[in-house]
């Protein structure tokens, strides 16, 4: 208790006062207002950081509504709107990668898959455009507000789609198996077939045969038959008259005469 007391004797004297007055309470005022500023400015620092942090989500969203609104109408655009659009689309994945917000590459992923089903359905016939891009909006603007409990539905989509995906390309994989082994089989079936057409011909069929011969074809098939059997007369009467008519051979090297010997 000594001790306690000679400190209460030093506090209320006249030099314990000038310490107390003169450094321990500026002292300690200093501390406290600095502690105080750093906690405003660190407040002040973090409501910046979070308004600039919504004004790149909400330019990234609004680049990504009116992407999806191009994409819904993706076979009408010319070839310089759908280069200006690709490139918006591509600038506002990145801002929305980049956001230090939980779960925004699934958002990222979510949203370029919705965009391509986009672009691949625009070109159907009956296709819903506005439902579509409504959806969309509606699903990016609860991101926004609730990014955790998004993150979750927009995962579950990512997994469904990738599950679907995988059949459609099983199912495209096993129907260009079946047209190779059908382009196989037809190619190595063809010879053969070409072959058989060749060695054994299909025989012409006989006039006389035909069953549907009618009286008038009959008669001017006869007719021709007379006329050529005429003309074949004909020459063979040429050919034996010219035979008939021949010259004996005349010898090229004649006798000699005896005149000629003597």
């Amino acid at each position: 208790m000594e001790w306690w007391n000679n400190i209460a004797d030093w506090f209320f004297s006249s030099n314990g006062r000038f310490v107390v007055s003169g450094i321990v309470l500026p002292a300690a005022a200093i501390i406290v207002a600095a502690i105080i500023g750093a906690w405003i400015a660190s407040g002040s620092i973090k409501r910046l950081l979070a308004k600039h942090d919504r004004e790149l989500k909400v330019a990234a969203i609004a680049s990504l509504i009116d992407a999806a609104q191009q994409a819904s109408v993706w076979n009408s655009l010319t070839p310089q709107e759908q280069i200006m659009s690709d490139r918006a689309v591509g600038q506002a994945d990145i801002q929305i990668r980049l956001l230090p917000i939980k779960g925004s590459a699934v958002a990222a992923d979510w949203a370029a898959h919705s965009l391509a089903d986009m672009r691949r359905n625009s070109a159907t016939f009956g296709y819903q455009v506005e439902p579509a891009v409504i959806e969309f909006r509606d699903r990016l603007i609860e991101w926004q507000e609730r990014p955790g409990r998004s993150r979750k539905a927009f995962q579950s989509d990512l997994d469904r789609w990738s599950v679907e995906d995988e059949d459609a390309e099983k199912h495209l994989a096993r129907q260009q198996e079946a047209w190779v082994a059908q382009q196989h089989h037809e190619q190595h079936s063809r010879p053969e077939v070409e072959a058989t057409t060749v060695i054994t011909p299909a025989a012409a069929p006989s006039p006389r045969e035909s069953p549907t011969e009618t009286p008038e074809q009959r008669a001017a098939r006869e007719e021709t038959q007379r006329v050529l059997e005429n003309v074949n007369a004909v020459e063979r009467h040429r050919e034996s008259r010219d035979d008939s008519e021949t010259p004996p051979p005349i010898n090229a090297f004649p006798p000699r005469r005896a005149s000629d010997n003597d």
